[in-house]
């Protein structure tokens, strides 16, 4: 149950001291939670629970010796309390508690005596069993999120069986000379199934990936930065979230800055994104060699009244249709510094420094420059989420185009800046349609965001959500996992 809590937790999952651009906070409300969809999982599949043999012998002074094995044994029904589920400060982990629990079984029984073998069924009924286990989170040295069983302790209050078949009527009298050695069996093997369990676990976390490839310029680094904190409310994990250039590896020229994620009660998780996390991404893929585009002609829509053709071009710039009449033209568009964002408390910025580099297309192919723009233009952006979708809408703040360099003499470039300012404004209504009609909010395996918030904050943008898991008709077995 409460390796389930916190492979829920990893579906939201260095140099120690390092600020981490992403933090996901796991609330005592998320962790309830948790641990009541544990708790209905446990109970929808321990029909399909297979538990291991159980042979020994029984000394009988009178008669000797008798071996035993009880196989095949399924769980018929469980009573299972309430557990408890809570943040362990001490262990910088969880402790989980299952007091009285009840357990109804059957299987098959075989005894051997000397020649004579027997065989039948049995009905067994174990009670008032207790586990406390303590789990314990760390981080390895590569970044991952560790798992460690602290310690456990098991009891079983007591066994009752019932034999069928064969000479279950001799078998049954001598019950109560090995019901206790088969409690201390089921006593002795709960903890260490619990520890393999972890262990298991923790393997699947060490396999998990804590970087990623995005795209074939852009690798995401999303190792946990220090170790888990833990108090009596809540688990906090700081990630890096930075992304790399996937061939250099250059770390940016600024830092993650510190943020404290805001108190907000009353939600499951929170989650915290850094505007360096999206500076280390214009960063990556400036050096990439992206942020650059080539605009020819044919990409201008047919209803536009402006198109590159140097005849086309003169209330813009006079001199050119009779310099270099009827050529089509090419604009090289690049960004001349890194794209930065800021997050502010009511908007994100984003300031864009490019150069237009013009040319006409000669007869036979060649280029032939012509002039070059510089451009300085600012965006705002708003986003919130409004019926469980992620909305926004974008803005200019600033467009200011000047002339650096010209092959065909000066010119006066305010005609230009209108003209580009219209299409941008045309382009941004388009995208806010989209925008205004909004996305689904990301949705892992196995749990969803519900009764989501959006808050901007000076310098990162704050998510509170509560999540529903969403269970799966995936079984469980322990022969099968290689548990036991």
């Amino acid at each position: 149950m409460l390796l389930t809590v916190i492979a829920v937790l990893m579906l939201l999952s260095c140099t120690c001291g390092e600020n981490p651009a992403i933090q996901v906070t796991l609330t005592n409300k998320g962790l309830q939670y948790g641990k009541h969809e544990a708790t209905d999982w446990v109970q929808k599949n321990l029909e399909d629970v297979t538990l291991p043999d159980i042979t020994g012998e029984i000394d009988i002074s009178v008669l000797g010796s008798i071996d035993y094995t009880l196989t095949s044994i399924r769980i018929i029904k469980c009573d299972l309390p309430e557990p408890s589920v809570e943040f362990y400060p001490d262990d910088t982990g969880f402790k989980t508690s299952v007091l009285g629990l009840s357990v109804a079984l059957s299987g098959e029984w075989m005894t051997h005596y000397g020649i004579i073998h027997d065989r039948g069924s049995f009905d067994m009924a174990v009670f008032s069993v207790s586990v406390t286990s303590v789990v314990e989170l760390g981080k390895n040295a590569d970044g991952h999120l560790s798992v460690n069983s602290d310690s456990c302790d098991a009891q079983v209050g007591d066994v009752d069986m019932e034999f069928h078949g064969g000479a279950s009527w001799i078998v049954q009298q001598f019950v109560n000379h090995f019901k206790d050695r088969i409690r201390g069996e089921i006593e002795s093997r709960i903890c260490p199934f619990v520890k393999e369990m972890i262990v298991n676990l923790d393997y699947h976390l060490q396999a998990m990936n804590v970087s990623f490839d995005v795209d074939q310029a852009l690798t995401l680094d999303l190792s946990l930065t220090d170790f888990p904190f833990i108090d009596v409310s809540r688990l906090n994990l700081g990630f890096k979230g930075e992304f790399y250039n996937i061939k250099t590896h250059a770390d940016p020229p600024f830092e993650a800055q510190p943020f404290t994620m805001p108190e907000q009660q009353g939600y499951m998780l929170s989650m915290g994104l850094s505007e360096f996390t999206l500076n280390s991404a214009s960063y990556g893929f400036y050096s990439a060699g992206g942020f650059q585009v080539l605009i020819n002609n044919s990409m201008i829509p047919p209803g536009s009244p402006v198109h590159l053709n140097t005849s086309l071009m003169g209330p813009f710039i006079p001199q050119l249709p009779k310099m270099f009449p009827g050529l089509l033209m090419d604009l090289q568009v690049y960004a001349t510094e890194v794209p930065m964002f800021s997050f502010q408390p009511d908007a994100v910025k984003v300031h864009f420094q490019v150069a237009v580099k013009a040319f006409a297309i000669q007869p036979n192919g060649t280029q032939t420059p012509l002039f070059k723009l510089n451009v300085d233009s600012k965006f705002v952006s708003k986003v919130w989420i409004s019926g469980g979708r992620a909305k926004g809408s974008v803005s200019m703040d600033n467009f200011t185009l000047m002339l650096a360099g010209s092959e065909v003499g000066p010119f006066q470039t305010d005609a230009l800046e209108i003209t580009a300012k219209m299409g941008i404004n045309f382009a941004l209504a388009k995208v806010n349609q989209k925008l205004g009609k909004g996305f689904d909010l990301p949705r892992m395996k196995h749990a969803q965001l519900v009764n989501s918030v959006l808050k901007m904050q000076e310098g990162f943008i704050a998510l509170f959500s509560d999540a529903e898991v969403l269970l799966t008709d995936r079984r469980f077995n322990r022969q099968r996992d290689g548990l036991v």
